[in-house]
């Protein structure tokens, strides 16, 4: 379990009580060399950087909506963090020299423990729906909610002020 830190908060209320407003479904898991939480990188960058591969798998109902994706060269896969508390409002991370709302962070404790990751495809195979990936920030078996195409051209910001660690 989560241990809070100083300076931060939880919600009266655990959004994983709450009665849903929506119906989300799996659509697969991911597959990654990520065990546990403490060897698992923090972001993207420090996943590519520890050069694992993982596969994204796609249960065999939505496969078929894997078609036009082959030419892909990155993908953005969109994750459910199911390890990840949802009560945690306002957090400190370590790194940081104070707390910060959760909408302000990239941390996985969230309301909606959504993960969002831009990856490059290695490879696809619809039959199978396996794609292989270059690298995950995700926990083995995490729960795969949607996969979308990356266009560099439509969905990468521009200009240098947009980058960030």
């Amino acid at each position: 379990m989560f241990e809070m830190r100083g300076g931060e908060q939880a919600m009266a209320v655990d959004p994983a009580t709450m009665a849903p407003d929506g119906h989300v479904v799996f659509i697969g898991h991911i597959a990654s060399p990520w065990k546990s939480r403490e060897t698992c990188p923090k972001n993207m960058r420090a996943a590519r950087e520890a050069g694992r591969p993982a596969a994204a798998l796609v249960d065999a109902p939505f496969r078929p909506g894997l078609a036009g994706l082959e030419g892909a060269d990155h993908v953005v896969l969109l994750s459910w963090l199911h390890h990840a508390p949802r009560n945690l409002i306002v957090q400190k991370p370590r790194h940081a020299p104070e707390a910060k709302g959760v909408f302000a962070l990239r941390s996985p404790a969230r309301p909606n423990p959504i993960g969002l990751h831009v990856v490059r495809l290695l490879s696809l195979d619809m039959a199978a729906g396996r794609l292989e990936l270059e690298a995950i920030d995700v926990l083995d078996g995490t729960p795969l909610i949607d996969i979308k195409p990356y266009y560099a051209s439509a969905d990468a910001p521009a200009g240098p002020e947009h980058t960030q660690a």
